[in-house]
């Protein structure tokens, strides 16, 4: 049976390693395109044709994929893959051919694929993304309100709210408070920007996740990049990427005001 498939995934070394796999699993199937972003696979869905199938990474490199759905249109059964085990499962099960955790194994894959071929063989039979976008949503969904975070050999906690912006350096997440404190916290920042409420917070680039209020000043950049002054200012540059750059102007009209 041939296939044409796409993978959406940000990360090239994953991209061209689910390529390998689904070249040794089937080999009859044709990769038709890869796109690293919302924006992209938007686009390629509205001026072409759809494919057989999807892989499809939950972090792109201007957000998170569930925007597609939001955007356009998707009428091709979609395996979902992810670095992290936090959404709900049994969504993904129902309302998606499969949900696979990186780094994807190469039995994981072919399990699902047997689960498209029993499943999906007639082009109507596709899942129902707006389901899958209530179940995770749920009835509201809550935000993180405080961190606990570990100062000297005391502990104490902090309010969301309190939070200027979040960065990584050497492998580690900190919390910058409105007043400059600086304090570790025990998330990683794909684990940070999902707990954090989009309406105040945007993650500018891999390195940074920023609050509305934190912004002090906005410069525009080479390649429609914006370059932010932070208060309290970081001494680590802080630039919008250019992946992520139209989303965070989206945002700024989006986020309320303080």
């Amino acid at each position: 049976m041939n296939l044409q498939f796409w993978i959406i995934e940000d990360e090239q070394p994953a991209a061209r390693r689910l390529a390998k796999m689904m070249e040794q699993l089937w080999p009859a199937a044709t990769l038709a395109g890869t796109y690293a972003s919302v924006a992209d696979t938007v686009a390629a869905l509205q001026q072409q044709p759809p494919p057989q199938l999807m892989l499809m990474d939950i972090h792109l490199a201007d957000g998170n994929s569930f925007h597609i759905f939001q955007q356009t249109a998707v009428s091709c059964p979609v395996i979902f893959t992810t670095a992290y085990d936090e959404y709900a499962i049994e969504a993904f099960k129902h309302n998606s051919v499969d949900y696979l955790l990186k780094p994807v194994k190469e039995e994981e894959l072919q399990t699902a694929l047997n689960k498209y071929q029993r499943l999906y063989n007639q082009p109507a039979a596709v899942p129902d993304y707006a389901q899958l976008l209530r179940s995770l949503a749920g009835p509201g969904k809550s935000y993180k309100q405080r961190f606990a975070v570990r100062y000297g050999e005391h502990l104490k906690t902090i309010d969301t709210s309190g939070a200027a912006y979040f960065f990584t350096e050497n492998k580690a997440s900190f919390l910058v408070t409105h007043d400059g404190k600086k304090y570790i916290v025990d998330y990683n920042m794909d684990q940070l920007e999902q707990q954090l409420d989009p309406r105040r917070f945007f993650r500018i680039n891999r390195q940074f996740i920023i609050a509305i209020d934190a912004i002090a000043e906005m410069l525009t950049y080479s390649k429609a990049r914006v370059i932010i002054t932070l208060q309290p200012a970081s001494k680590l540059e802080t630039i919008v990427s250019s992946e992520r750059a139209a989303a965070f102007k989206q945002w700024l009209d989006d986020a309320p005001g303080e």
